[in-house]
């Protein structure tokens, strides 16, 4: 009788060790199901913090030194019923949730325009300057974080943690102040405010595209030296962290170049959390700073109009801009979470 006792050892660890389960990646309506979530109390907070503000758009056209003044008491109280504002509270709440189910942003009381033409209008400029400014921001970021943390501790890795640290912390509007004073003012180098020039008459597609960029240009590298300063730590740890690795040690000992090493290997290895923060950054570029960018240098986006539209407590424009803005950020973060869960399998559930 012969016995085969490799099969047999085969059955037996197959009996003994477990099969691994498969790994189960989270389904698109796991992920979306806490975005959905929030959007719905986006949308409830949008209505409710516009009127936690003093006053409404109605009260201040009072003030005979308002540009927006309406001196006739009758004109006053027509405006407050044209716009639903002599109704109740929870009434004017489910004629909002009414208009956004049709897609209805209302009517913008100080422009009297379709607040989704505003938005339409002010929109691709707040998403060009924000995307420019992000990918700068992170090239800037990720190239030095990878010099600094392969140098850790010499004098070039001691500079460019000084230096991003220093200007991460001046405030946005301020560092925007003074690239406008020197590089406009003083050097003349780039213009003062706007998208494009005024009156500029040319239909050439690249003289258009020449006359963005140049306007683009100082805002953009404004955000991008506020923001480059995260992925410049995230990188410089990653690397750091990476300095130690087997996987380096045996590269050396087989003769790899530094650059190879650097590069391909630890960078490489290092640069998964970036994914993450960038989506952090992009709602962090559209949501907050770009308010006072765009303030500051007069860019005809989202921000400005938002900034505009608080001074004349104009309901549908702030709910309509605040709307916008919310869903961009929780969508950016939308699209991080599903890149990671397919990049990363760590984050399976």
């Amino acid at each position: 009788m012969v016995v085969h006792t490799d099969s047999m050892s085969n059955e037996a660890s197959a009996l003994v060790t477990p099969a691994r389960p498969p790994v189960r990646r989270r389904s698109l309506r796991t992920l979306a199901l806490p975005y959905l979530i929030t959007i719905a109390v986006l949308i409830t907070l949008n209505f409710f913090i516009p009127r936690a503000m003093p006053g409404d758009p109605i009260s201040s056209m009072d003030d005979p030194t308002s540009s927006s003044y309406v001196g006739d008491e009758a004109t006053r109280a027509e405006l407050a019923g044209h716009y639903g504002l002599d109704r109740s509270l929870g009434q004017q709440y489910l004629d909002y949730l009414g208009d956004l189910a049709r897609g209805d942003l209302g009517t913008s009381i100080r422009f009297g325009v379709p607040v989704s033409d505003l938005v339409g209008e002010r929109l691709p400029w707040t998403l060009l300057l924000s995307l420019t400014s992000v990918a700068m921001a992170t090239a800037l970021g990720v190239t030095a974080g990878i010099h600094s943390g392969w140098s850790r501790g010499r004098p070039v890795d001691r500079g460019l943690l000084g230096l991003f640290l220093g200007v991460r912390n001046f405030p946005a509007f301020f560092l925007a102040s003074i690239a406008l004073f020197v590089f406009s003012v003083q050097l003349g180098w780039l213009p003062l405010a706007g998208a494009t020039t005024p009156f500029a008459a040319s239909d050439d597609p690249l003289s258009r595209l020449a006359d963005i960029a140049h306007h683009l240009f100082l805002p953009a590298t404004v955000m991008a030296l506020q923001f480059a300063g995260f992925p410049y730590l995230v990188m410089r740890a990653g690397m750091v962290s990476e300095l130690g690795s087997d996987y380096l040690v045996l590269g050396r000992a087989k003769g790899l170049s530094d650059r190879r090493l650097k590069y391909r290997y630890a960078a490489r290895n290092a640069l998964l959390p970036i994914v993450n923060l960038t989506g952090v950054q992009l709602g962090l570029a559209v949501s907050g700073v770009v308010i006072f960018v765009e303030t500051v240098f007069a860019y005809p986006g989202l921000g400005r109009l938002l900034f505009e539209a608080v001074g004349f407590q104009d309901y549908p424009t702030l709910q309509g801009c605040f709307l916008v803005l919310a869903l961009l950020v929780v969508g950016a973060n939308f699209l991080v979470d599903v890149a990671v869960a397919r990049l990363d399998p760590r984050t399976t559930a």
